[in-house]
């Protein structure tokens, strides 16, 4: 912060680009390197990053004096990429690769990145070609996870063994430290507990990745009582971790055991304090709702919603205001996000009570969860809201549920309304290929209007 605050009260007339978007390029010239201004931005970035905060992390790269892409050094292109993974991240670190001294960290970001959005061929072949980087820049450690992942798709059976001997080292490491933790408290020396603590929590960061990698093995075979035992055997030492709390609850909610899932969902609300729009995922929200719901808690279900509805209201008010004053895009996205809580809630509620049948209460959520259509409708809440008009209009065909003609009207206005609001929103996420290039999808309306179709004839065959 001090070299950052430095060279901009020596040199303003160096600028940043987060002030003027469309500023003249710097350059990268003889008092730009002499501020090491580049440096500073990106150690703060990467600090950032590492802390999990990639708006931050993203805020200090745009901090930096303005350059063209082309004017880059391969530090802030990297940092760049990772931070705007949306925006060609695949293509610039495969770019940096081909340098004859990228970033270290190039390699073992580009391949954890790819087996994190699935690109496990892709991950696999990118090691293949370029063995000298693998020995160069993969400790065994992250090669071994790596491996582990990509090997799910050949054999479930070979990755869970290869994720249980990892788990085993990690385990083997926390034991060790957690014994230096122990002697350091008996010894009641500060700097030993604070050195111990901080090595046991580093140790226990990497050893949460492979155990959510095995762990999944087993989400996805929705063997769910599996998963349970994984974490149950990883309670010694990951009890008190968010990720752990937080997926101890899906997996009790998952088995409809409410009670206990409520356990773990209440603390990760309690502690947000008054943000839970901001501090707490949606799907969190929606779920502990739902288990209110479920366990007879309806006052408490209402409560929270009334919470999500009054700081959604606030935050709305807030947008509107900073939109006013000449808010950007990414801004105005980023207060859109925080304004879905509330209508995901009512999504999951609906999705529930329309898989147990009841689709009349379920379908009238659904539709409220949309009611602000110009603000809550998006490629994500439509996907939920139209698995649901599917099951419904597969149950009247069957003649397994038979609908008033009231509800066909209110489903019909609705489906008008997606039609009119949905004309230029896709109807799933936009597909990227790892080339840049943007595959077409069909737009909310196209399919708004084939379910219109849909429930027009099953209301005409009534």
């Amino acid at each position: 912060l001090e070299i950052v605050e430095r060279g901009i009260r020596e040199h303003p007339e160096l600028g940043s680009y987060s002030e003027e978007p469309m500023a003249r390029s710097v350059g990268n010239s003889t008092v730009l390197r002499e501020t090491s201004l580049i440096e500073a931005f990106n150690l703060k970035a990467a600090i950032e990053y590492a802390t999990k905060n990639p708006e931050a992390a993203r805020e200090s790269l745009d901090d930096m004096p303005p350059r063209s892409e082309s004017e880059l050094d391969a530090f802030t292109l990297h940092n760049r990429a990772l931070v705007n993974m949306e925006d060609d991240g695949f293509q610039k670190l495969r770019f940096l690769l081909t340098l004859p001294t990228p970033p270290p960290e190039t390699f073992g970001n580009l391949l954890t990145l790819y087996v994190k959005e699935g690109y496990f061929d892709v991950a696999a072949d990118t090691l293949a070609e370029n063995p000298h980087f693998r020995s160069k820049y993969l400790s065994a450690e992250l090669f071994n996870f790596l491996d582990a992942v990509i090997m799910q798709q050949v054999s479930a059976e070979e990755a869970y063994r290869k994720f249980e001997e990892l788990a085993k080292k990690h385990v083997e490491k926390l034991r060790r430290l957690a014994k230096q933790v122990q002697d350091a408290r008996v010894a009641r020396d500060p700097n030993e507990i604070k050195q111990s603590m901080k090595l046991y929590e580093e140790a226990e960061e990497k050893y949460i990745p492979v155990l959510m990698a095995q762990a999944k093995l087993y989400w996805d075979m929705k063997n769910y009582q599996a998963v349970e035992q994984i974490f149950r055997q990883s309670m010694e030492f990951c009890s008190e971790h968010k990720s752990w709390r937080l997926n101890v609850a899906h997996v009790l909610y998952m088995q409809e055991r409410f009670k206990e899932a409520i356990r773990y969902y209440e603390p990760i609300v309690q502690q947000s304090g008054d943000s839970i729009t901001a501090q707490v995922p949606a799907i969190v929200l929606a779920n502990l709702c739902v288990s209110y719901i479920m366990t007879g808690q309806n006052e408490s279900a209402e409560e929270l919603m009334r919470k999500i509805e009054k700081e959604e209201e606030q935050l709305a008010n807030e947008a509107a205001n900073q939109q006013g004053q000449g808010q950007g895009q990414e801004q105005t996205e980023q207060q859109h996000n925080k304004l879905l809580s509330l209508c995901i809630v009512n999504l999951v509620i609906g999705t529930l009570y329309s898989s147990r049948g009841n689709y009349e209460f379920g379908i009238s959520r659904i539709m409220k969860s949309l009611e602000d259509m110009p603000h809550k409708l998006d490629p994500d809440t439509w996907f939920y809201a139209k698995l649901c008009f599917l099951a419904l209009g597969e149950s009247v065909a069957k003649h397994m549920v038979v609908l008033k003609d009231s509800t066909f009207q209110e489903i019909l206005t609705f489906l008008s309304q997606s039609d009119i609001h949905g004309r230029n929103i896709p109807a799933s996420a936009p597909v990227t290929t790892l080339d840049g290039a943007h595959v077409e999808t069909r737009t909310i309306s196209q399919e708004a209007r084939v379910l219109s179709n849909l429930f027009l004839s099953l209301r005409d065959a009534v």
